[in-house]
């Protein structure tokens, strides 16, 4: 069950996170992903490294609902990319493209990304040290 309190509480971590991970359609988009020498290996490379750093931030905050956090991270990732490619698909190729124009990607790259965002938090929580009731 979602704790609104936790996600009202870590709004701006939730954000944070979500932004960090626009580093990756950035990089498509302005070419530097070809660095990596194939397209395919630096999105495969950027998504791990992305995950890393949510789980690092998550671990090191000692975020005690990280999978909460994580896939709102991932949620918000969503909407910001979605955002995004509204924005720039008109001006570099001329129309808007992209998940706004159909409803069924955009479920599917929300959905995707919740999911993102559900596996690192899993992956964070045995890392996590839970609170006592004297320190909270």
């Amino acid at each position: 069950m979602i704790n609104k309190e936790v996600i009202r509480q870590n709004i701006g971590l939730i954000l944070s996170l979500g932004a960090i991970a626009l580093i990756r359609p950035i990089m498509k988009i302005t070419g530097i992903i070809h660095w990596f020498g194939s397209e395919r290996f630096g999105s495969i490379f950027m998504t791990i490294l992305i995950s890393l750093i949510w789980l690092i931030i998550v671990v090191m905050k000692n975020c005690q609902h990280p999978v909460q956090i994580l896939v709102f991270a991932g949620i918000s990732y969503a909407v910001f990319a979605t955002i995004l490619s509204a924005i720039l698909s008109p001006i570099l190729h001329g129309q808007l493209q992209g998940p706004i124009t159909n409803p069924l990607a955009l479920i599917s790259i929300i959905v995707t990304n919740s999911i993102w965002g559900l596996l690192i938090g899993v992956l964070a929580m045995p890392f996590i040290k839970k609170k006592t009731l004297t320190e909270m």
